[in-house]
């Protein structure tokens, strides 16, 4: 006897080597991207010196329950406040983001967003 390991082997299929291949790009996508707000919080009450959530959301001129719901992952952290964490402690964008555990390096917009809008015709308010 080599071990006392047992091997079960299952019958191969095109779904359990699909199922497996899912998986693993799921597993190296958690890996790259692990969103932590409270990383990012406890960093800039540390940078500031202040003494808890109370003391960051009048560093930061935000509600206190705004702090709370981004520390309980209700709200995320959005633009605006990214920008006034900033603004704040000095660090750049880049640090904020990696601290928060975004590790994207491209951001993609829609072009929609940039097209002006289609105005109606004059052709209605041209009765003669």
């Amino acid at each position: 006897m080599i071990g006392q390991n047992k091997i079960q082997i299952e019958p191969e299929t095109g779904n359990s080597q699909m199922n497996e291949a899912k998986e693993m790009k799921e597993m190296n996508a958690q890996e790259q991207f692990q969103y932590d707000p409270n990383n990012l919080l406890e960093s800039l009450i540390e940078k500031l010196n202040l003494k808890n959530d109370a003391a960051l959301s009048r560093a930061l001129e935000v509600a206190p329950p705004l702090i709370s719901k981004i520390r309980h992952r209700r709200l995320p952290v959005g633009a605006s406040l990214l920008i006034r964490m900033h603004e704040v402690s000095q660090l750049s964008i880049r640090d904020l983001r990696h601290l928060m555990g975004d590790r994207r390096t491209k951001f993609r917009i829609s072009d929609k967003q940039f097209k002006p809008k289609a105005t109606p015709s004059n052709s209605a308010s041209s009765t003669t």
